[in-house]
């Protein structure tokens, strides 16, 4: 991906061409990553981008996202997130395409702990 001009718009063709659509999306000068829901069509879609590199397929992920009104711009609600799923592997992270949320991708396995965290350390919930 590095230096290569209209990648993305290519990434993206496939995903369109197969009616799949994308749920997160981070991107680095040399890695794409993506999160769908519909893998019905995953094995065509992988053989399609197979030209453009290496791809890999996890599973079992789930998106946990933290809604509220302009959240990500409420003061120490970043720091106050991150430090209480410092023991959850955080996948992905979405933050910025609104300021109204924060979406992460976790194992699916942490989810109940994902939620009772968030719920203790953004909300003082127990």
């Amino acid at each position: 991906m590095l230096l290569a001009y209209g990648f993305l718009r290519k990434i993206f063709e496939v995903f369109e061409k197969y009616r799949t659509s994308i749920d997160m999306v981070t991107t680095s000068e040399v890695a794409v990553s993506v999160t769908i829901d519909n893998m019905v069509n995953l094995k065509e879609i992988v053989k399609e981008l197979e030209p453009f590199g290496t791809i890999e397929v996890e599973e079992n992920y789930t998106i946990v996202s933290i809604v509220g009104n302009e959240i990500a711009r409420t003061k120490d609600i970043l720091s106050k997130l991150f430090d209480a799923l410092k023991t959850v592997p955080v996948r992905m992270v979405s933050y910025g395409g609104s300021k109204h949320n924060v979406s992460l991708l976790i194992p699916s396995d942490y989810k109940i702990r994902t939620l009772q965290l968030l719920n203790k350390g953004l909300f003082g919930l127990e």
